[in-house]
């Protein structure tokens, strides 16, 4: 459109034009550029390409041409953004792009017209974006208009503040807050230090919130060498989450480890037998979901997860994350064909649990 006629159109209308022109480029942009982002869950091995990945040719056509599976669960990673320094984060921010809010509602329900029931948005660290205004819109789209049966979020908690519960809460089902450590030296140590700020006292600051605006309560953390000695059963069942993942720290190769790493997380490391204590020492924690990495790194696994960057679905068989089209451009089925999930193996890792805070009996 020449910018001589977009300056005539109302501004209302120019600003929807701008917003399409920007989808429209960034999708462009992700179209020529290699996407290589890091594995979707922590653990301590070095992650490379699996000999059992998928061939090229006649074979990988014939698995395109299989039925779609159906999205029922998708973690959008809307941003690579994050505002921490964890030592052994793989979530490098390597661009600053984040799809324009239109542009991603229209995706969304794509989703759940292809079945979707459950989306869980993720970074990078979601409110980052316009204060959280941008990650609140979404969940109130997805739950108001879409009507999904659950929507969550996963974040640091840091900039999470009371007035956002108070416009958004109601349609948030879990909110999965992360924290590998109840010392804040610790914390300090890993790289979630969040300056005159105390993560823990803000974990509990938001467990209160949670509780107040009936939006179920998830803690991941991270065991590394910092905490793997660490006795959280008092810590953890007083905040009582609904659940408690507990990731074994992962090399990812250009990522958090390698030359071409921003992070070096060498020293973070642990043993499987490190870990296998460390769930021992918290096997009376009934809400504890342990992820070994002898389970993470299994292929097959790895398909079980269904994620979703710039709305484009990302294959993980090759040891990176290898984008599909983009959903927008050639529709869900076409573009789920591409990310190698394993809609079985889902429902095997339980994947599908009670998700919607309607169905759960929580005290509040």
């Amino acid at each position: 459109m020449p910018l001589a006629v977009l300056c005539r159109l109302p501004l209302t209308v120019a600003r929807a034009v701008l917003a399409a022109l920007r989808g429209r480029l960034g999708a462009l942009w992700w179209s020529l550029a290699p996407l290589y982002l890091s594995l979707p869950v922590p653990g301590s091995r070095r992650v490379s390409a699996p000999s059992s990945a998928a061939p090229a040719g006649p074979q990988r056509e014939t698995e395109r041409d299989e039925a779609a599976p159906t999205p029922t669960s998708v973690n959008y990673h809307f941003t690579r953004q994050y505002n921490y320094k964890c030592g052994f984060c793989f979530h490098t921010a390597k661009t600053s792009f984040v799809l324009p809010l239109e542009e991603a509602k229209r995706g969304l329900e794509m989703l759940k017209e292809a079945g979707m029931e459950k989306i869980n948005f993720s970074g990078g660290e979601p409110f980052l974006q316009d204060r959280g205004e941008f990650v609140g819109k979404l969940v109130q789209f997805c739950k108001q208009e879409l009507k999904l049966p659950s929507v969550s979020i996963v974040s640091n908690g840091s900039l999470i503040r009371e007035r956002w519960f108070q416009k958004y809460g109601e349609y948030l089902d879990i909110l999965a807050i992360s924290c590998d450590s109840f010392d804040e030296d610790v914390n300090i140590l890993i790289g979630r230090g969040q300056g005159k700020k105390n993560h823990v006292e803000n974990l509990h600051k938001l467990r209160q919130w949670c509780r107040e605006y009936s939006v179920a309560f998830k803690i991941n953390s991270v065991i590394n060498r910092f905490n793997v000695e660490e006795d959280m059963n008092e810590q953890i069942k007083a905040l009582n989450p609904v659940r408690w993942k507990v990731f074994q720290c992962l090399l990812i190769e250009g990522e958090n480890s390698g030359e071409d790493a921003l992070r070096e997380a060498e020293k973070f490391v642990i043993s499987d037998e490190d870990f296998e204590r460390f769930l021992d020492r918290h096997k009376g924690v009934s809400c504890l979901v342990p992820e070994s990495n002898q389970k993470l790194l299994q292929i097959d696994f790895l398909m079980s997860y269904l994620l979703i960057f710039q709305m484009r679905f990302l294959n993980c068989r090759n040891g990176r994350k290898e984008p599909s089209k983009s959903i927008l451009d050639v529709g869900v089925e076409e573009a789920i064909k591409f990310s190698g999930f394993d809609e079985k193996m889902f429902l095997k890792r339980g994947g599908k649990y009670v998700w919607s805070k309607a169905d759960m009996k929580l005290d509040w």
